[in-house]
This record gives C-alpha cells, sequence and structure tokens, in this order.
C-alpha cells in the first residue's frame, strides 16, 4: 500500500502503534508505575487520537510541548527543563501536575514565586529535583546526561541532609534505548547514593530509555525490578518517562534512489532525502538504520552502496549496505524505524524538500479519519484522505505536506 506514496515520506503504521501502547500499559499494570510518554521523541500530534486513550501522562521541557500536550493528548504534564525562565515558569506551574528543577539555585530562584502564588491560593504542581546518579550504560556521549561534568542533575553531596519542604519528589534520567538490567544496574547506584532521602519523598521519577517495547527486551525482569524497588519503598509513587518506546519501530521513512556515483571504488546511492535533515541521529548517534530491501548482514555477496543525501553537505551519506541486484534511479528503498526521534529533528536546511507524513491505518474508521483539528492551532497543511481500495484494504492518510511557503516562514 506504500507504493502510491510519494517520496520523500515519513509513514506511521497504526497496528504498531498500537502494540507498543499494548505492552507499556501491561507493564504498567503488572508492576503498578505511571508512564508517560516524552514528547521530545515523539510530538506528531495527528497521531495522539491513537495514543490519547492509552497514554497516562506527557513530559514537556518547553512552553510549545506543554501546550502541544495539553491541547492533543493529556492533562496530566509532567515538566522538567534545565532552565525556567521567571514567564515559563508561572506557565508551567498553571498547567502542569509536576515540576522538576535542574539544580538547587533554579529551586531557589523561584520560591519567591513559588510562595506568591501560594498566597494567592492558586493551585500548585508537585516539585522535584532531579538528581545524577552519576552511573549509565549509554556509550555515546552526546545521549549520556551521567558524564562527569554534566549540566544534568545534582549529586549527592549537593543535597541538604533535610530537603526544602517544597520538594516531593526526586527525578533521574540514565539510559538511552536501554534495558531493564541496565536499569537494574542504575538504580542500585541511585539507591546507595541517595536512598537516605527517599523517606522525604511522595514519588520518583524514572526517566526515559526505557526501550519496553523492543523484540528482545524483558519485561518480566523490568516487572520485577519495579515491584522489588516498590516494596524496599511502599510510600513512593514510581513514574517513568520513555520517549522511543511509544514509536519504536512505528514508522519508516520511504525514499527514491536518483542517482548513482562512483569515487575510488565506493558508490554511493543519492536520495531524495538528507540524512542531515531527516535523520540525524544516523549522524550524531551514529547509527546505521535497516533498509528492507537491503540484504540481510550474515548475507554474503551482493553490490554495496553507500547512501548519501540530497543536501550540499559533505557529510551527509551513511552506510554501506548490500543489495541483490545493483541499484538504478527511480528505485524506492524503505529505511526503517524512522519515527521516534526522527520527525521531531528534522530542519529545512539547504531548502530541501521535507518529507510528507503519511499514516496507514488499521481501517477506514481510524481515529484519524475523524479528529478534528484544534480550533486554537496552526494545522498548516489540512490532513486529507488518498482515494483507497475499500474498507478492507485502507488507503494511507496524508496527515501533513510540505511547501515552499513553510521554508519560506521557517526562514523569516
Amino acid at each position: 500500500m506504500t507504493s502510491s506514496i510519494p517520496t520523500p515520506a515519513y509513514v506511521v503504521y497504526e497496528d504498531r502503534l498500537r502494540r507498543n501502547l499494548q505492552l507499556i500499559a501491561d507493564v504498567a499494570r503488572r508492576a503498578d508505575v505511571e508512564i508517560i510518554m516524552a514528547l521530545k521523541a515523539n510530538a506528531l500530534w495527528r497521531t495522539f487520537p491513537i495514543l490519547r486513550p492509552h497514554v497516562m501522562g506527557a513530559t514537556a521541557s518547553s512552553v510549545n510541548e506543554m501546550t502541544l500536550a495539553r491541547e492533543y493528548l493529556t492533562d496530566n504534564i509532567h515538566a522538567f527543563a534545565p532552565v525556567y525562565s521567571a514567564e515559563d515558569f508561572r506557565t508551567f506551574c498553571q498547567t502542569c501536575s509536576h515540576v522538576t528543577f535542574n539544580s538547587m539555585r533554579q529551586l531557589q530562584a523561584h520560591t519567591p514565586a513559588i510562595r506568591e502564588m501560594s498566597e494567592k491560593e492558586q493551585k500548585l504542581p508537585s516539585f522535584g529535583l532531579r538528581v545524577n546518579p552519576q552511573c549509565s550504560v549509554i556509550e555515546t556521549d552526546i545521549y549520556n546526561p551521567c558524564l562527569p561534568g554534566s549540566r544534568f542533575g545534582m549529586m549527592a553531596d549537593q543535597l541538604p541532609e533535610t530537603l526544602p519542604k517544597e520538594i516531593e519528589g526526586f527525578h533521574f534520567h540514565a539510559l538511552c534505548e536501554s534495558s531493564s538490567h541496565d536499569l537494574e544496574k542504575v538504580l542500585g547506584a541511585f539507591e546507595h547514593q541517595f536512598g537516605r532521602w527517599l523517606p522525604q519523598l511522595k514519588w520518583l521519577n524514572l526517566g526515559g530509555g526505557h526501550l519496553m517495547t523492543r523484540a528482545d527486551y524483558d519485561r518480566d525482569h523490568l516487572v520485577d525490578v519495579l515491584r522489588g524497588f516498590k516494596e524496599r519503598h511502599p510510600h513512593l509513587h514510581i513514574i517513568m518517562e520513555p520517549g522511543s518506546a511509544f514509536a519504536w519501530r512505528s514508522g519508516d521513512l520511504i525514499v527514491t534512489v536518483l542517482d548513482v556515483v562512483e569515487n575510488s571504488g565506493v558508490s554511493t546511492a543519492i536520495i531524495d532525502a538528507s540524512f542531515a535533515c531527516h535523520m540525524p541521529d544516523c549522524l550524531e548517534m551514529p547509527y546505521r538504520p535497516r533498509i528492507t530491501e537491503a540484504l540481510n548482514d550474515s548475507v554474503t555477496g551482493g553490490y554495496e552502496y553507500r547512501l548519501g543525501g540530497n543536501s550540499c553537505l559533505s557529510g551527509d551519506y551513511c552506510g554501506t549496505w548490500r543489495f541483490r541486484e545493483p541499484l538504478q534511479p527511480g528505485q524506492r528503498l524503505t529505511l526503517e524505524d524512522m519515527n521516534h526521534y526522527t520527525n521531531v529533528k528534522t530542519t529545512m536546511f539547504n531548502g530541501l524538500q521535507h518529507p510528507s507524513v503519511y499514516l496507514m491505518p488499521n481501517a477506514a474508521s481510524s481515529a484519524l479519519a475523524t479528529e478534528p483539528a484544534s480550533p486554537t492551532a496552526d494545522t498548516g497543511t489540512p490532513c486529507q484522505g488518498i482515494t483507497g481500495t475499500g474498507a478492507t484494504s485502507p488507503a494511507p492518510i496524508l496527515l501533513r505536506t510540505y511547501t515552499f511557503a513553510d521554508y519560506r516562514d521557517r526562514m523569516c
């Protein structure tokens, strides 16, 4: 059904999203924890009608993320940002259920505003402190919030024995697409360093990076780890805020080969999309995405190609992959798992055509097909259906396409 979609295009699959939601809900139920979605990983709001009945809340790090969550997803919003301006802090307090400070200095800076709002009998969120357990299994430095010198979170030796009366919770983040065994290791380090403050708290946020929807993730072990922690600290409400897990392997980027060039024995297939602009994590992490049409790495032979983006950046390439037959201009390729942390990080550098966004629904009556847009939102190009082949084989739904006007307005 994707063969009719013009490239480049992100395609999100409703059935895969729903599978992830079911797995996450099962963990939350069995472990008796609150699992909320990190908007920084997946802000594709046109798919939120699918998520809304199942998501327990969202985490936001900016007023824009908070507003998007409030208008389209949930009223239960948890905020964390490295710093809050005075104006933003008041806005967060008016909407969020939880607000976490990155440092004691930030708490002190906003304490007068907290007291003022309290005197006016304004309902306040539950406030927390981000702490740094100085333990992580993340190998890529730019994704590791627990590196020595990290700007995130307070060390144990920076905390007073008695926490400020405003503080009701701790928040740490030390994982990235990690396993339950990684969490167990980090949780042990956290308890060792910060355990003596836990009796003073009401809640603990374990952050994100819990890739519980990955095929080989040990969810039974995760439940055991969480239950064990709750048995040791039964008074604490436990919160987790994964991002990738909600959208894991739920979308692809479909591209077309436009040319093949040769240089010093390297064959590069140039596609109608850019790694730098449309798949930045491939270069930042870095990682090589799976391509549906390519040979499995365990298979020998074939024709080897690097993929090159269509921008003017010299480093806009990735790979290599091998294919059974030589690649030809006009051939379509499917770069897998391009939903989470992909469309939220794209740019319009070089004025390149931004990929359109499509949804492959479960049925013609998908929640997306009839969901009205918020009257207060700037919806851009309206959502519209594509003529389909009947209810038994629903057609892709066009969620968003991009034009020159988007590029022009983005630049000024």
